[in-house]
């Protein structure tokens, strides 16, 4: 693991890291919080899974998380949304290949060589950052906006005791009837639906649900809103009694300065989880 910087932030430290992926087969980047705290023991963790186009950065800089997760003594972790390099595969367009990875595993050409990212949040990442930080493993709650919102709800849905609470800003709840999974799902699966994973919340929540929290805010302005698929997963919630809040927020749209208005309640939601 390499150290690109690492900056006095809060009364702790906001680091970016690279490391060679296995999974991904190039050179990974990747953000940590990490509070004051842990300068004393192990600290929980909340993850943050970023949307289309973005890298580890915009969350790390535009969300203001640090501040509120500085208050509750909490790590954060930016995981990059894709591999990326000159020799992994791209498109033209910004909502396919690279700052576009779905948060699943890839198993058709040119994609699947790299583009790995659910074995990379789920599994690589974790067993790194587990290793070189003072994380309490144990306290784990993930986050994320947009794809990442999917990426979060995904995993806290089939990776069951993992985490203790999951949270998302404007989340791809439905990809399975969205421009937004269908397309990817077909780049990166194939065109073939029988061999297409279960990475759909509102189909995951049908199963065992989420035995823990959930806490989902839209914007009533949101830009995509016919691409989201908040109807989709609302419905599941009720039909399954799923313990859970969404709110959708009036006036606000797909922005950073939507993330930001409520990352305090995002935080403050998690904390109760991970102190509980």
């Amino acid at each position: 693991m390499k150290t690109i910087s690492e900056n006095r932030c809060y009364g702790g430290t906001q680091g970016v890291y690279s490391h060679a992926s296995d999974s991904c087969n190039c050179e990974m980047t990747f953000g940590v919080f990490m509070p004051e705290e842990a300068a004393h023991g192990p600290v929980p963790v909340l993850w943050f899974l970023s949307g289309l186009t973005c890298t580890h950065e915009n969350a790390m800089t535009k969300a203001g998380a640090q501040a509120w997760a500085a208050e509750q003594g909490i790590a954060l972790i930016f995981p990059d949304t894709s591999p990326r390099g000159a020799d992994v595969p791209d498109d033209d367009a910004y909502d396919l290949g690279q700052g576009a990875g779905f948060y699943i595993d890839a198993t058709t050409a040119p994609w699947d060589k790299h583009f790995k990212m659910w074995t990379y949040v789920a599994e690589e990442l974790p067993a790194l950052v587990g290793e070189n930080f003072a994380l309490d493993m144990d306290r784990q709650s993930i986050c994320g906006h947009s794809m990442g919102g999917h990426g979060a709800l995904t995993m806290a849905l089939a990776l069951p005791g993992r985490f203790r609470s999951v949270s998302a800003f404007a989340p791809i709840c439905n990809p399975l009837n969205s421009e937004w999974g269908r397309k990817q799902f077909t780049a990166y699966w194939g065109a073939d639906e029988s061999q297409w994973g279960p990475h759909d919340a509102s189909v995951l929540m049908q199963g065992e649900g989420f035995d823990g929290p959930i806490l989902i805010d839209t914007g009533t302005d949101d830009q995509f809103t016919a691409l989201l698929g908040t109807p989709a997963l609302a419905q599941a919630m009720a039909e399954k009694s799923q313990q859970g809040t969404i709110r959708l927020q009036k006036g606000y749209d797909h922005s950073y300065f939507f993330i930001a208005t409520f990352m305090e309640d995002h935080v403050a939601f998690h904390a109760e989880a991970l102190y509980a």
